[in-house]
């Protein structure tokens, strides 16, 4: 493939694997508690360069550079503004930490603080998953047992008896795979938030972190991208063609 041609379809790759990012992004404007991804793109060397037939810095025809590739998507983890919605069981974490729920076998972290209650009691996510207390056990909100409330530090408080929502963090936030559902999934250890920084707030609920009017624009310099690299395929291919018609008549 001639180098032209090569750098303008990697480009191209690149950019719609980054499209496909952003639009994943503006699909969950909406999704509580929900983390953006970045599309990490990277300046490449060229095929040459990358095949040890050449080094960088060299001064021949390979410092020109390779285009662009996309090495790695990573979350944004800052946290979402808050909305009042007035619901007895949603809560929002202000300041660091997860709750924990249970999927199956699995233990996992969310921000999502959108919870409902069956009519068995049960505290859980709008997905069907249990909300576990600090001792790692579902948290029951009995239907027998009269009136309840959540306390400011992330308590469930009914019939005199509390039980403490499990509050968690990381050592490190890139300790943490998204795992679907606005969940993640931890490679590591993660320890109980320290009593005195446990702090929610009940009737609220953690919005998504997107930002629409940045990933609108994101989403159009990207389409611009894809495009202005298709159409560079299209000129040299035009280009190609004639120089091959011109040798075929010489």
């Amino acid at each position: 493939m001639p180098y032209g041609l090569y750098i303008s379809a990697d480009g191209a790759q690149a950019q719609i694997q980054r499209l496909d990012v952003v639009a994943n992004n503006l699909a969950n404007v909406d999704t509580p508690g929900f983390k953006r991804d970045l599309a990490i793109m990277q300046a490449r060397y060229t095929e040459a360069n990358q095949q040890g037939l050449s080094s960088p810095g060299d001064g021949t025809i390979n410092d020109l550079g390779g285009g662009v590739r996309l090495t790695e998507t990573k979350t944004d983890f800052s946290p979402g503004p808050l909305k009042n919605t007035g619901g007895k069981s949603d809560i929002a974490i202000q300041g660091e930490g997860y709750f924990l729920v249970r999927k199956g076998d699995e233990t996992l972290l969310t921000r999502a603080g959108n919870f409902r209650t069956t009519t068995g009691g049960d505290l859980v996510t709008q997905q069907g998953y249990a909300v576990l207390n600090d001792a790692h056990m579902p948290v029951i909100v009995r239907p027998d047992a009269g009136r309840w409330e959540v306390t400011a530090s992330g308590g469930i408080q009914q019939g005199g008896e509390m039980q403490n929502l499990a509050l968690v963090k990381p050592a490190s936030n890139g300790d943490l795979v998204k795992v679907g559902e606005n969940l993640f999934r931890p490679l590591a250890d993660v320890q109980p938030v320290a009593p005195e920084q446990r702090n929610v707030a009940t009737g609220f609920v953690e919005q998504s972190g997107v930002q629409p009017t940045t990933e609108m624009m994101n989403m159009i310099e990207t389409s611009r991208l894809v495009e202005a690299n298709v159409n560079m395929m299209k000129t040299q291919d035009q280009m190609l063609q004639g120089l091959i018609a011109r040798v075929l008549k010489a």
